[in-house]
């Protein structure tokens, strides 16, 4: 597979792709065009998730810190049970995340 393939900037869902998955340890792309953590809800997950923004951008708000604009190659570790949420995204944005204990 290779990381530009089968992106639809139009698409209206989020796409995710396994990339490498073991005991411990996801690691995925995320494709987003113009998605956004619905208004009221937070992610909120029970591992660490490492992520860099691969391709285009998104302005992401993690509680008690701020907001933070993502642009190609910023990268953000979000600690296990750290509420965080995307206000939006750039068609398409490609992230990278990788999920860990």
């Amino acid at each position: 597979m290779n990381l530009f393939d089968e992106i639809d900037p139009r698409a209206a869902t989020e796409r995710f792709d396994a990339l490498l998955e073991r005991p411990g340890l996801r690691i995925e792309r995320i494709v987003s065009s113009g998605q956004a953590t619905s208004p009221g809800e937070w992610c909120d997950q029970a591992e660490d998730e490492w992520v860099i923004v691969i391709e285009g951008s998104a302005v992401l708000t993690i509680e008690g810190r701020g907001e933070f604009m993502m642009a190609r190659g910023d990268h953000v570790h979000l600690p296990a049970r750290c509420r965080h949420r995307v206000e939006r995204t750039e068609a398409p944005t490609i992230w990278i995340a990788v999920h860990f204990p």
